[in-house]
């Protein structure tokens, strides 16, 4: 059916019809609206903005609890106001000389203000550039670094921190290394409480000084000491710029190790400071230039033999100020020590003890030894450098190789350091038969050494490693033939020793010498070894029955003296030289040191008055009321006995050995000063200065000016003469040996300088028969005073009020003493009468007071009551 309409007629579309329940609009309600663009735009902000602020409450509140979380039990920054980076504490010799330092981080602390602005300025240059701009945290640069470390993500890498100064300070001091999200975020926020808390002055400071920068060295100062053996103030720009390359990696940039790496990180901190404009960019071109060189940190050169005293001021500081004020409180220990005095001890104990282990010991052998054969001769300079050098090899010796024997000399190759060279020179020296005296068979169950050998080859062979000391040419002298240039064969004695020297005025200890080496073995031989020190005792016996009223003229019986202690036997005591004098005054008794006189008198006297003066002279604390120990059968250290000579040497007071003057805080205060005289009226010039000795006063000074003339005479004619001869100046002093020539002693003194000597094996054994203190450690105690008493006045001992000084016939040579009021000079009462008879306790070893022993007689002592308990654990001593 076709269209009935015609072309061009216009189509009308009828409307629709009103839905129901719809109220019809008419023509314009029938036509659909078009809503407005407007409207639908805003309801989308809306619903963004309605997003936005769910989205912030949410991340609010997700900050508020994150921020609670991280937080909780966050460390206190306000402490870092006055917070005081650990320091290492220094001890100094009485020189000023650094003895050591004492630190379990070393680290040397420098203010703010002392720091170069060029160390400043290369640090902020390579770690935060923005350090004074911002407020502890750099967002940028954290945007950075989570970056890259997404791009690093499964590669196995250290996440990049992005760490302000501030965070590194936070992290390094309150909080630790652990990589996590955990510890990043709490040294954000500690980094945002310490930059409203501390200045950024404070902040660098802190960084500066707590920051490890490699070699052991915590903070700028340690490390320029460490690497280049500068001070800050000394440090160049490439030096400067090394140092802040450091903090990154310290390991991995360490110069002796990885010298490229660390140059290019170097070069890398230049570039920065040129940047930053810290330098000029023609500054850090030349400073690229320059070569990295680090120079080593030399301390100063080690002062001899002070290790064992060093080592007992430690102990000493541990004691009194604990571990961590000890180690990280920068101390400033002023000591006693004369390092002139130490060396002196040193070596004169060096010298005795070899001395005793050539005419004892014989030769032990070599300390290794080379494949001998046709590559010897010319591989063994390579082959002794690779040696091993031993423990308690002495500065002045080496080790040398054999590398062919003859019937009276060897040759041996040394590796020699010439001055201000290099490389080691290889020199082929001769040890000679004449020198080899000593180098016999070592003894051995009892049987002594053999006889000198007779050829080198019976002592060295080619191969043998072995110690030895290089000696110079010497001419002709009268019948002595000169000597070439030569070896002289060396080992370490078995042997110890120990020496303390002291001002008998302060009990300053001016030297110790506590054994043989440090190096070879700690222990402290002058501090740490309880030895009996024999007849070096026995001073201490007859201060007690000077004090008694007895005269030194007065005269005991020296005849055989048996304690009856019933059914456990008797105790008899005897002289060394195993003779008997008869009726010999005090004070000869004294310089031939008889024991049976030394028993008589402190049995008369009673053991607990002679107890009571040595525990009041500080040689022991307690002791045995029994005879024996009134021959020195009691335990004490050389230290302890040095002290009690001072006593005796300063006119009977109680001496304190000593070895530190002061001791400051980090700040110059001094917190611990060693008691001495002090000065009262000083800051008066128009009134002479007064000294007060707080030093107590324990015995009458004129009975210890009389022991101490009596102990002239053991060192002009008695045991100790080896002690004082060519000295010329007074001397008091006793020798000492223990039962067996366990140990061998020797204590003296001048108006000024005390000195003990002790000699003997660590586990107690015989030093051989004959080895007395007198034959063994006076002449070391010679040795040293005979260095020490150099450019010191000759000083004498001062005279009491009312004390006479006479000299008489003894009977056995003049003698001079000193005499009280009442006494007569050279007098004696009835031999060994009792003055005063002895209280019931201070009897020993079971013995009872008895009357005075008839003369000529032996003295036999009763048997000790069943009540009373027997020692038998003491024998007598020689």
């Amino acid at each position: 059916m076709s269209d009935p309409r015609r072309p061009g007629e216009t189509i009308s579309i009828p409307p629709r019809p009103p839905r129901a329940g719809t109220p019809g609009r008419g023509r314009r309600a029938a036509t659909p609206p078009r809503r407005p663009r407007r409207r639908w735009l805003g309801r989308i902000l809306g619903a963004l903005l309605g997003l936005a602020v769910l989205a912030a409450g949410v991340g609010g509140g997700a900050a508020w609890l994150a921020w609670r979380h991280f937080a909780a039990g966050l460390p206190d920054v306000q402490g870092l106001r006055d917070y005081q980076p650990p320091v290492m504490s220094r001890i100094y010799a009485g020189d000023s000389r650094l003895l050591a330092e004492l630190a379990t981080e070393r680290r040397i602390f420098v203010p703010y203000a002392a720091i170069p602005d060029l160390v400043k300025r290369a640090f902020l240059s390579a770690e935060d550039q923005k350090f004074f701009v911002h407020h502890g945290v750099d967002p940028l640069a954290i945007l950075r670094a989570a970056a890259t470390d997404v791009m690093q993500m499964g590669q196995g890498r250290r996440p990049i921190g992005a760490s302000t100064i501030t965070q590194q300070v936070a992290k390094n001091m309150l909080l630790g290394n652990e990589v996590s999200f955990n510890r990043k975020a709490k040294e954000v926020l500690l980094a945002l409480r310490m930059e409203e808390a501390l200045s950024k002055e404070r902040i660098l400071e802190l960084y500066l000084n707590e920051i490890y920068l490699g070699l052991s060295s915590y903070g700028v100062a340690a490390a320029a000491q460490a690497y280049f053996n500068k001070s800050l103030d000394d440090l160049t720009i490439p030096e400067a710029a090394f140092l802040a390359a450091l903090p990154k990696a310290p390991n991995n940039y360490n110069p002796y190790r990885f010298p490229e790496a660390a140059r290019a990180r170097r070069d890398w901190v230049l570039d920065r400071m040129a940047e930053t404009g810290a330098i000029t960019q023609a500054q850090a071109k030349a400073a690229q230039a320059t070569p990295l060189t680090p120079a080593s940190f030399r301390r100063p050169d080690a002062i001899t033999g002070a290790d064992y005293f060093t080592e007992e001021v430690r102990r000493i500081l541990l004691d009194r100020f604990g571990q961590e004020q000890t180690t990280q409180g920068g101390l400033v220990v002023r000591t006693t020590l004369d390092p002139a005095l130490q060396a002196a001890a040193d070596h004169a104990l060096h010298d005795g003890l070899l001395r005793y282990d050539q005419r004892r010991g014989g030769w032990r052998g070599p300390v290794a030894r080379l494949a001998a054969g046709p590559g010897l001769r010319t591989g063994w300079a390579d082959s002794l450098a690779a040696a091993a050098r031993p423990p308690g090899l002495l500065l002045n010796w080496q080790l040398a190789v054999v590398l062919e024997t003859g019937e009276t000399e060897a040759k041996l190759g040394i590796l020699e350091h010439p001055p201000g060279g290099v490389a080691d020179l290889p020199r082929v020296l001769p040890l000679q038969l004449a020198d080899l005296g000593w180098a016999r068979t070592p003894p051995h169950d009892a049987v002594p050494p053999g006889p000198p050998p007779r050829r080198v080859a019976d002592v060295v062979k080619p191969g043998d490693v072995v110690m030895v000391e290089h000696v110079g040419a010497e001419p002709a002298r009268g019948k002595l033939a000169a000597r070439p240039e030569r070896l002289l064969l060396r080992q370490i004695p078995l042997v110890e020793g120990a020496l303390v020297a002291l001002d008998p005025a302060t009990g300053r200890v001016l030297a110790l010498a506590g054994g043989w080496s440090y190096e070879l073995s700690q222990f402290d031989r002058a501090t740490q070894a309880n030895r009996q020190p024999g007849s070096s005792f026995k001073p201490f016996v007859y201060l007690t029955a000077l004090e008694a009223g007895i005269s030194p003229s007065q005269r005991f019986l020296d005849a055989p003296f048996v304690v009856d202690l019933g059914a456990q036997g008797k105790w008899r005591p005897g002289n060394y030289e195993g003779d008997f004098m008869g009726a010999v005054p005090l004070h000869v008794a004294l310089e031939q040191s008889r024991n049976l006189v030394t028993v008589r008198v402190a049995n008369q006297v009673g053991m607990a008055a002679v107890a009571d003066t040595a525990i009041a002279f500080h040689l022991v604390d307690a002791m045995p009321r029994v005879l024996p120990a009134a021959l020195g059968a009691v335990d004490t250290t050389v230290l302890r006995e040095a002290g009690a000579y001072a006593g005796l040497a300063a006119g009977g007071k109680a001496i304190t050995p000593t070895l530190i003057d002061t001791v400051q805080d980090r700040d110059g205060h001094v917190v611990w000063r060693a008691a001495g005289p002090r000065c009262d009226v000083c800051d008066d010039a128009a009134r002479l200065p007064l000294l007060t000795d707080p030093a107590p006063q324990v015995a009458d000074p004129a009975s210890v000016y009389q022991l101490n003339l009596m102990m002239q005479g053991v060192v002009k004619r008695g045991t100790g003469s080896d002690a004082g001869a060519g000295l010329n100046r007074e001397i008091a002093g006793k020798t000492g040996t223990s039962q067996d020539f366990q140990d061998a002693w020797f204590a003296g003194f001048t108006p000024d300088l005390v000195a003990v000597v002790w000699i003997g094996f660590d586990s107690p054994a015989s030093l051989g028969n004959g080895e007395t203190g007198g034959h063994v450690a006076a002449p070391v105690w010679h040795d040293f005073m005979a260095v020490a008493l150099r450019g010191r006045p000759d000083l004498k001992f001062p005279v009491p009020e009312g004390v006479t000084v006479a000299s008489y016939d003894s009977g056995y040579g003049t003698v001079t003493d000193a005499f009280k009021p009442g006494q007569e000079p050279g007098a004696s009462g009835p031999v060994g009468a009792p003055t005063p008879a002895p209280a019931p306790d201070a009897t020993a070893a079971g013995a009872v007071p008895g009357g005075p022993p008839p003369a000529g007689g032996a003295t036999t002592v009763g048997a000790a009551p069943a009540s009373r308990p027997i020692d038998m654990s003491l024998p007598g001593l020689y």
